[in-house]
């Protein structure tokens, strides 16, 4: 009876591996190499100036370019060294002698060689130098041959600049790609003899690393994979600001930074222009409140600021009032210096007229606060304040009384308290946000606690000179209340032609600078002193990569997040609509 073989199922093995990660196929030319989908060319350096300075190689080794870099060091034997620099000097110096002998005027080069030959026999025979064979290999990888004549392009500018030059592995392109492997073989065997100081420059970990024992991950480092994460309020400041065009992932990083900064123990105040927020607010049971002309929501700038532990209420009466007239300012437009001296006296009397006073302001938490139609019954019972008084009304009794003249009704007892304004019109933003702003600096000086403040789309401020000196003053002043202002914006030319968002930006110690588009990139490279290569990055970079500073440090970063965060703080219209069941 014929037996009957099953077949049995295929099970791989270790000779199966190579096939796995192995490419499709290698091509190889004399100046490159087709890789499956990639392009690579392998140079070696063959030149160095007679100085280099240490950390000389770090612009190439940061670059935000995907290469491989191979550093050979073979030591040399120190007493065959010495026996061939000694041939060297004689050589040297026979040829100096015969130039003297034939009077040839001095040749400064050989004279110089002579010196460095004998210094460094001297060093060698004192044992405090060693000498080393040192190749240097960079393999670069492009998608396209004109990517790679892009990046070697790159590649020999920066080196050039340096005095150091290099070549392509003509014809051996094959050997130079084995030498940048991680085999440790030296194929290719170009060597430069090199003393311990300059083969030392060579060091290859110097990418800055902002990688702390405390903190929030902020994203990957894209120059080593390193992690970042940094606690800001480490620095001399807690501040921040993020620059990027529309649509870059700015508010889906800030949105990251506050879910892992609240898990720290971190509360946070959002003022959100565009309704971001708002999910990422009813995930986590936070407080949200929309300001608009028919919202239930108010907040009446009048009332009365808590007085912080340690200041006198006189001083924070008077802080107040000034806030208020710029508030009064920014709703006017224009205003002579007679009528601001003018409002600053006539607020005064409005909280007199509720017998509120600098001396009393203190312990008057139970007494109710004026209303911004008490402010204008004053100015229409004051000489010369008729005319501001009408120009008031449209806020006290016309269509936005209801913004801006009732009392204060919402609940601030929670840990993430979101302000949505962008039910308001146009004009009226930049008023909500001094508002908003200036009832959350109330809220901030009550109590000392470590918070976060979002500032959204802050380039609305900035565009008149009263809510962005509120704002440069709140920057300013907030790190003694353990505060932290994140300002954000997508239109970097309004930002930065106030006079106040250049200052804005030195009082913020921790800058994110995400995509940016052509027409901005030079006004924020003149901003940030960013090189031609950070330029180039933040032109082609892809959503949520950039470029990330803190203090003196700054790292190419992408910003990724988990799965679950993702599903909470996204606002890409396909996947709420997958997220919903209805695509």
């Amino acid at each position: 009876m014929a037996k009957i073989k099953i077949p049995q199922s295929y099970k791989p093995g270790a000779e199966d591996l190579p096939n796995v990660i192995a490419p499709a196929g290698l091509e190889i030319n004399p100046n490159y190499l087709r890789l499956g989908d990639y392009f690579l060319k392998t140079f070696f350096i063959f030149t160095y100036p007679r100085y280099v300075s240490s950390g000389w190689f770090s612009p190439i080794i940061n670059l935000a370019e995907m290469m491989d870099i191979s550093i050979m060091i073979h030591p040399m034997d120190t007493g065959l060294a010495l026996r061939n620099l000694r041939k060297k000097t004689a050589q040297i110096q026979a040829e100096i002698n015969e130039k003297q002998e034939k009077g040839i005027v001095r040749d400064p080069m050989l004279e110089t060689a002579y010196e460095d030959v004998e210094g460094l026999r001297d060093s060698l025979q004192q044992a405090r130098e060693k000498l080393f064979q040192v190749a240097v290999y960079v393999t670069i990888y492009g998608t396209s041959l004109e990517e790679l004549r892009k990046v070697e392009n790159t590649i020999e500018s920066i080196m050039e600049s340096k005095l150091v030059y290099v070549k392509p592995a003509l014809f051996r392109q094959g050997e130079g790609f084995n030498s940048v492997l991680p085999l440790n073989k030296d194929v290719l065997a170009i060597y430069t003899p090199l003393n311990s100081g300059p083969a030392s420059s060579l060091f290859p970990f110097v990418s800055p690393d902002l990688t702390s024992d405390k903190g929030i991950l902020y994203g990957v480092n894209m120059h080593n994979n390193s992690l970042i994460i940094f606690d800001r309020f480490s620095l001399e400041n807690a501040n921040s600001v993020v620059f990027a065009k529309a649509g870059s992932g700015k508010s889906y990083a800030t949105k990251l930074e506050v879910l892992r900064s609240m898990m720290m123990g971190t509360d946070v105040i959002i003022v959100d222009p565009e309704n971001e927020y708002q999910n990422l607010a009813n995930a986590i049971g936070g407080s949200y409140f929309k300001i608009s002309l028919t919202s239930p929501s108010h907040v009446n700038p009048f009332d009365i600021p808590i007085i912080p532990e340690g200041e006198e209420p006189a001083d924070v009466f008077k802080s107040h009032i000034l806030n208020l007239t710029g508030l009064v300012k920014l709703m006017l437009g224009t205003v002579t210096p007679e009528e601001d001296a003018l409002l600053d006296r006539v607020i005064t009397e409005t909280y007199a007229s509720r017998d509120i006073t600098p001396e009393n302001f203190g312990g008057l938490r139970e007494l109710n606060p004026p209303l911004l139609e008490d402010l204008q019954t004053i100015l229409e019972n004051t000489e010369g304040g008729r005319i501001l008084a009408q120009r008031l009304d449209k806020f006290t009794h016309g269509s936005y009384a209801g913004f801006t003249n009732a009392p204060t009704n919402v609940d601030i007892k929670n840990r993430l308290i979101v302000f949505s304004i962008r039910d308001l019109e146009e004009e009226l933003r930049p008023i909500a946000m001094y508002i908003v702003l200036n009832f959350i600096w109330n809220l901030v000086r009550s109590k000392l606690k470590q918070r976060l403040l979002i500032v959204d789309e802050a380039w609305w401020m900035m565009k008149y000179k009263d809510s962005a000196s509120f704002l440069f003053g709140l920057v300013k002043r907030c790190r003694k209340y353990y505060l932290g202002v994140t300002t954000i914006t997508q239109d970097v030319d309004d930002f930065l032609k106030s006079e106040y968002g250049r200052p804005i930006i030195t009082n913020s110690s921790i800058q994110l600078l995400l995509k940016q588009s052509p027409t901005s990139i030079d006004t924020v490279a003149k901003a940030f002193d960013l090189t031609e290569g950070e330029k180039s990055l933040l032109l082609e970079a892809a959503i949520g990569e950039g470029l990330f500073f803190a203090g003196l440090k700054h790292v190419a970063i992408k910003i990724i997040p988990s799965y679950t965060e993702d599903q909470i703080i996204t606002t890409n219209p396909e996947q709420i609509l997958e997220a919903k069941g209805l695509k």
